[in-house]
């Protein structure tokens, strides 16, 4: 899986794609169903601010 994230560029650290991949896989039989599925994020380098602000809920 490759992710493009707005502000910091390609990353290997996507919760949201990471849970997809897995649903995914699962789908193709890839993964097992039902079973736990141990899944490795790289969390390195900067973080960085790409937006503020507000929002009335």
């Amino acid at each position: 899986m490759r992710v493009w994230e707005r502000g910091s560029g390609e990353t290997w650290a996507c919760g949201t794609g990471t849970c997809a991949t897995v649903a995914a896989l699962t789908e193709l039989g890839i993964c097992p169903a039902g079973q736990d599925i141990h899944v490795q994020l790289l969390m390195t380098g900067s973080a960085v601010t790409v937006y503020e602000g507000v929002a009335e809920v």
